[in-house]
């Protein structure tokens, strides 16, 4: 089975299917028969131990750590060796390189293992060196407010991202790298056009990590493969980045990993099937990919180590269904595995409403596991599960109002549609709506999110009187425009304050016409 090294330096590297380091070759283009190092064996690492001769360890376990771009990266007992050993020694605190022996283990029959700090793990098999993995409980924080409050998802939970070409997966992906609340970043491109790797290469040691102050590069590793690269390598690819993530996930770490895009792993995956001539199933794919699909996918969670601590992948795919069909074997292979759904819509997209997730279409199971509920309940409002199925609830009446207003005028209907749509108009354009550009509106902390919600509900739950279907297009698309600059303004500063008593002032006025 295909093996990869694991060991200090992984980040801030990119690296093809084969973790060939990417950095290191020569020339522009790929030579056939090229091969470089994963990892630096020249580099010295400051190491410093973290157990003592005589303590009982297993596989996994943490012997020492070195200092990986601020990352603490821990040394850990080969994940291969079974059973219970002991500490014989370790080394002092020190310069030393990846390759040298750090420490001394003894086997139950007295034979020592000399452990370095890398070590080599077949890519197609799951690191299993926890306690137990526990069903996700915790909100991942993205500062993203259509996934954070409609669709949330969990730390050590998976999701994907369907949608046509053009939608915005590539910015949503990068938006999400960059501020969700996670230690380390995995990016695999798998089968991308060779322009968009290369706009990732070029854009991420630019990016700010808003965490940390320093780039996000250093804490991210960037796992590459063009469409022209070979076949093998491409399906690869996300096997290597999900080992990657598994083994800083027994570091303790919170890692989030992304894969752009799973479509044309799945397409590797019928070229190497077709090519050993097996069974085709639906479109010519393989007839296990739904069950190739769900075992990758089973690989994130969270988990308990030996030493109580939690680490956690939270996972998340994209998928490229040709002509924007989700109904092709790759989505509904990947439907059925995650937990979390979030439609790319074309509609919204070429309307520019962006991000183009559909609040309608998309879900997030984790919002059913009592887990969840209790913990949101505890971190942001007892009432916060009520108000997110209400808002779904708003956006789903509005858009029924919408259709009856299209289909028979806007003068056939009753006031109340016309309401019923802008009321889900509001939450649309002033909570679903975010733009990736602006230093304030691109990431929306929960605290700011809770206090957005509650004033929508209380703007929607206010009784306004209007005369006519006239008056209510002009006074919502006013109040829009106030709600959304306080979205790009700092939370509760001195403009967010003054928008916020225009607002007061512009509902008492048409609630006292009545």
């Amino acid at each position: 089975m295909l093996e990869v090294s694991l060991g200090p330096g992984l980040l801030s590297h990119n690296y093809d299917g084969l973790l060939n380091d990417l950095d290191t070759m020569t020339g522009i283009f790929l030579k056939r028969g090229e091969y470089t190092e994963t990892l630096d064996a020249k580099k010295k690492w400051d190491f410093k131990p973290l157990a003592k001769p005589g303590d009982a360890v297993v596989a996994g376990d943490w012997l020492g750590e070195v200092d990986e771009n601020g990352i603490a990266h821990r040394i850990m007992v080969p994940f291969k060796l079974e059973g219970q050993f002991t500490v014989k020694s370790v080394t002092e605190a020190g310069q030393y390189a990846a390759n040298e022996t750090i420490a001394t283990i003894l086997d139950k029959n007295g034979e020592q293992i000399a452990v370095t700090m890398t070590q080599r793990w077949p890519v197609k098999k799951a690191i299993k060196a926890y306690r137990n993995k526990p069903r996700p409980f915790k909100l991942l924080e993205t500062g993203v407010r259509v996934i954070d409050t409609l669709n949330p998802i969990v730390e050590g939970g998976t999701g994907f991202i369907p949608g046509p070409f053009g939608s915005g997966k590539t910015v949503m992906q990068q938006a999400i790298s960059k501020q969700a609340e996670a230690d380390i970043v995995i990016m695999a491109a798998c089968g991308e056009r060779a322009n968009e790797v290369v706009e990732l290469f070029t854009e991420f040691p630019e990016l700010d990590d808003p965490w940390t102050g320093r780039k996000l590069m250093e804490r991210t590793t960037i796992i590459a493969n063009t469409s022209n690269m070979p076949v093998a390598a491409r399906e690869a690819s996300v096997y290597s980045a999900m080992t990657i993530a598994e083994y800083y996930r027994s570091m303790g770490h919170k890692v989030l990993m992304l894969a752009d895009s799973t479509s044309r792993w799945a397409q590797a995956l019928r070229e190497m099937s077709n090519r050993m001539e097996e069974l085709p199933g639906p479109d010519a794919f393989p007839m296990d990919l739904p069950a190739i699909v769900s075992n990758f996918y089973a690989r994130a969670g969270i988990v308990y180590l030996n030493n109580g601590q939690t680490g956690s992948i939270t996972f998340i795919g994209t998928v490229s269904p040709a002509g924007g069909n989700l109904k092709e074997p790759v989505t509904e292979a990947t439907k059925k595995a995650t937990r979390c759904f979030y439609a790319l819509s074309q509609q919204r997209a070429d309307s520019k409403r962006y991000p183009a997730i559909d609040p309608i279409d998309s879900y997030s199971k984790y919002l059913e596991y009592p887990e969840l509920q209790k913990t949101l309940a505890e971190t942001i409002s007892p009432e916060w599960t009520g108000h997110v199925n209400r808002l779904k609830n708003i956006m789903i009446r509005g858009k029924e109002a919408a259709e009856q207003i299209n289909i028979l005028g806007d003068d056939s209907v009753s006031v109340d549609y016309h309401l019923t749509f802008w009321k889900s108009e509001i939450v649309d354009a002033v909570l679903l709506q975010q733009d990736a550009f602006d230093a304030i509106d691109a990431r929306t902390p929960l605290q700011r999110q809770r206090y957005m919600v509650d004033l929508l509900l209380e703007i929607i739950d206010t009784p306004l009187h209007f005369d006519g279907f006239e008056d209510v297009q002009p006074f919502y698309k006013k109040l829009i425009d106030k709600l959304r600059q306080m979205n790009y303004s700092p939370f509760a500063s001195e403009a967010f304050q003054n928008y916020r008593k225009e607002l007061r002032e512009m509902i008492s006025e048409r609630t006292a016409v009545g």
